[in-house]
């Protein structure tokens, strides 16, 4: 979506993780770093998906005057204590817990213009497990499924 609406896309990833950074430049990110590195450029906004609450700070750190910090996840870890001048300048940090039955239909509507493109893995039921280790160690392009025969 964002690509569709012309904004540049800065991807991070886990520290040494080049496959990461690959897939993301395929998937048309300007950029794709390390994230606990800067950006070359400041940021309009970030957006975390990972649950890890140190990203908190690095975020605020990548972001311009006014930006604004998107805690992405259902769950994150606790955000350490940081430097008040990082978020000094108008910055902003907020979560996003739901997203409403209008941006469904929104994004649905959208969507097959754009065109929305996935990657999706399948895991047979039994191998949860399995599909929850490549998960937590960053092995898992894209998405995750569990499906039943």
């Amino acid at each position: 979506m964002a690509k569709h609406q012309k904004r540049e896309i800065y991807a991070f990833t886990r520290p040494g993780d080049d496959e990461a950074k690959k897939f993301a430049v395929t998937l048309g990110a300007a950029w794709a770093g390390d994230s606990n590195k800067l950006p070359p450029v400041k940021l309009d906004a970030a957006i975390i998906f990972a649950p890890a609450g140190d990203l908190v700070p690095q975020a605020l750190r990548a972001v311009n005057k006014g930006g604004i910090v998107v805690c992405g996840g259902i769950h994150m870890s606790d955000i350490p204590s940081f430097p008040y001048s990082i978020l000094w300048e108008e910055r902003a940090v907020c979560s996003v817990a739901n997203l409403t039955r209008r941006d469904g239909e929104e994004f649905l509507a959208l969507a097959p213009r754009v065109p929305v493109r996935t990657e999706v893995q399948a895991f047979p039921l039994q191998e949860a497990n399995e599909a929850l280790a490549r998960l937590r160690s960053g092995r898992i392009q894209g998405a995750s499924v569990l499906v039943t025969d």
